[in-house]
């Protein structure tokens, strides 16, 4: 255990606290696991595993099972098998409820733990967006993420939704809900329902127009929370209505809509009948916020409130793409959670690091690339791993020291076109189900065969 926190700066370190306290983490194995046998797969071990897995350039099973051997071998106990049986399953006893908690307690801390000087105004900012993530294409997957309408059967992989809450000042991702991303209430804003009991007083979402709904809004203002969100397409605005707070700026009244098909009746009766909503054009957009105080807050905070929003598009990108999240691995639906959950810890534990580089060089954890702290990670962790105890604080050193000097470059107003400059490469696209094709395709070479044969 030891050793694995020390991977990630948390045996020495007195900045922001400790990643993983070791007596909380033992007691939430013991809480969420109960009583185990004594396996060389225990809990934690297999949690330790998961995460080096989700954190590795191979993400392979097989790679996992090497890494154990290998710990094993250099703490001089007997060597274990490379076969990866023993460990898949030691994976799917693995509770999901375990690697969530462990994830959100991680970014809960980090975001408890952080200097005021990061937060807006010493308030937390939190961004929401969501995504979609695939997965092999096994009927278990496709039962509960079922492929997109327009793809023929046999021809598209399961999807995914995940929306993710995330923290503007640290980048912890602090909540998220998955679901399929087709079928009824399968959208973003129906997820965002189940985290919103989540949020806390105090708190101001930052969000794109798609959850700009009258009854979201509603919700997120009853439970304390402030927003910034995009107007929403179907809204019209206009400005010469309300009572003015600037050019372009004003506040108005919206009236409660009819209730939809989802909501029950109590639920609807419960929401006010009229909303306070402050609306500025600002930036070439149109900005709806429950900040109404044009003197406290002005329509340009707003605007540098709502692109600070692109940060999590970010974040999102760096967990599909950085840590290959994009493409899972799993093939069956409660372990595709899992994956997902491991995803989300490793990537709150590297963030926590780099919380750490960033505190002692006086930097702004945005400041910091992702990418570059994690390769530095990965560059370090058989130092680490086989490190004596005595001589890691000052290895601990030099990886945050290395990590502070993965500076971002400041690149205000930066914009990129979403278009594909490389071409794919000319193969024709499936058309068939594989297992037809390549039965054709035999059956040609038999053919082939049988003729040269003759």
């Amino acid at each position: 255990m030891q050793r694995f926190r020390a991977r990630f700066v948390d045996a020495v370190g007195t900045v922001l606290g400790e990643v993983i306290p070791a007596k909380l983490l033992e007691q939430w194995i013991s809480e969420e696991a109960g009583r185990f046998r004594d396996r060389i797969f225990s809990p934690f071990v297999t949690l330790a595993l998961f995460i080096e897995q989700v954190l590795s350039a191979d993400q392979s099973c097989a790679d996992a099972v090497a890494r154990a051997l290998s710990a094993r071998v250099a703490l001089g106990q007997a060597a274990c098998s490379l076969n990866s049986g023993p460990y898949c399953k030691a994976r799917t006893r693995l509770p999901l409820s375990l690697i969530e908690r462990v994830a959100r307690e991680v970014g809960a801390r980090l975001t408890d733990q952080q200097p005021p000087v990061w937060r807006w105004r010493g308030r937390e900012v939190k961004l929401v967006d969501g995504t979609t993530v695939s997965m092999p294409d096994t009927r278990e997957n496709q039962s509960e993420f079922p492929q997109h309408r327009e793809q023929r059967s046999g021809l598209g992989f399961p999807l995914a939704r995940v929306v993710a809450i995330v923290s503007l000042s640290c980048g912890a991702v602090l909540d998220w809900a998955s679901g399929p991303c087709e079928g009824r209430e399968s959208g973003e804003t129906a997820l965002l329902w189940a985290l919103a009991e989540r949020l806390r007083s105090g708190d101001v979402v930052v969000a794109d127009r798609c959850y700009a709904g009258y009854f979201m809004i509603a919700w997120l203002m009853r439970l304390g929370v402030d927003l910034v969100i995009r107007q929403h397409a179907r809204r019209r605005t206009d400005f010469r209505r309300g009572q003015p707070l600037g050019t372009r700026d004003h506040l108005v009244s919206w009236t409660r809509p009819q209730r939809p098909q989802w909501m029950d009746e109590a639920t609807y009766q419960s929401m006010p009948e009229t909303l306070t909503m402050r609306e500025a054009r600002v930036g070439g957009w149109i900005l709806v916020s429950s900040l109404t105080n044009a003197k406290d807050v002005s329509k340009q905070e707003l605007l540098e409130l709502y692109r600070s929003r692109w940060q999590v598009e970010l974040d999102l990108r760096a967990i599909k793409s950085v840590m290959q999240m994009d493409l899972l691995r799993c093939k069956s639906p409660a372990m595709v959670r899992k994956e997902i959950a491991a995803h989300l810890l490793a990537y709150n534990l590297v963030r926590s690091v780099m919380a750490r580089a960033a505190c002692l060089a006086g930097l702004l954890p945005r400041q910091l690339s992702f990418k570059g702290a994690l390769q530095v990670l990965r560059a370090f962790e058989q130092n680490l791993r086989h490190s004596p105890l005595a001589r890691l604080p000052i290895r601990h050193a030099h990886v945050l020291a290395g990590i502070a000097q993965m500076k971002i470059p400041h690149r205000p107003w930066r914009v990129e076109p979403r278009e594909v400059k490389r071409r794919p490469k000319p193969f024709k696209r499936l058309a068939e189900p594989r297992a037809v094709v390549r039965a054709r395709l035999l059956q040609q070479q038999e053919g082939y065969v049988a003729t040269f044969l003759r």
